[in-house]
């Protein structure tokens, strides 16, 4: 693909999250992407065939840290911003794409979820053992350290859709999972 479509579909991907994050899965159409995008429907269906396709591509984006790896950046400075990433989505519900999660759930997709989890457990490992090369993270029971990052997470995302929960909670994360992790 040029570098021109892989622009168009990351900016598909980026609308897109937003309008699942919005209205859910069940309610965002292909029109409703070609509206937020300006792209014509034949524009949106060169790059993706449905709303599922562009919802699993939206989820398999979802922190990612290899290039930031890559580029050598501080582990410590990667995860925080993940940090900040996750405290948006904890404070303001209404822009998590959590309820858009469950409801796709609910269409019977395990195997779908199965990679992302195996995907998200992956960017985490690579994050924690690249902390540990780079001496900014302590040596930590990786697995069950990744565990406690994503199902706290969404444990606390999930609650602040019901309860409304505020900075307060996404700090008490961010500082739970630093004391854990950071030199």
């Amino acid at each position: 693909m040029s570098a021109k479509g892989d622009a168009t579909k990351t900016a598909i991907i980026r609308a897109a999250g937003e309008l699942f994050a919005m209205k859910g899965f069940k309610d965002v159409t292909m029109t409703d992407i070609c509206d937020s995008t300006g792209l014509s429907r034949g524009g949106l269906y060169r790059h993706f065939s449905s709303t599922e396709e562009i919802f699993n591509e939206v989820l398999l984006d979802e922190f990612s840290f290899g290039e930031a790896i890559a580029r050598g950046e501080s582990a410590k400075r990667i995860l925080f911003d993940a940090f900040d990433r996750i405290a948006v989505d904890i404070i303001d519900p209404e822009s998590a794409l959590t309820f858009a999660v469950y409801e796709y759930a609910g269409t019977g997709h395990a195997e779908f979820y199965k990679e992302i989890d195996e995907r998200a457990r992956k960017n985490w490992s690579d994050l924690i053992e690249y902390g540990i090369r780079s001496h900014e993270f302590k040596r930590v029971d990786v697995n069950k350290t990744v565990e406690l990052i994503m199902y706290y997470a969404q444990g606390l995302k999930l609650w602040s859709k019901v309860l409304g929960l505020d900075a307060t909670q996404a700090r008490n994360y961010a500082d739970t999972i630093a004391e854990i992790l950071c030199k």
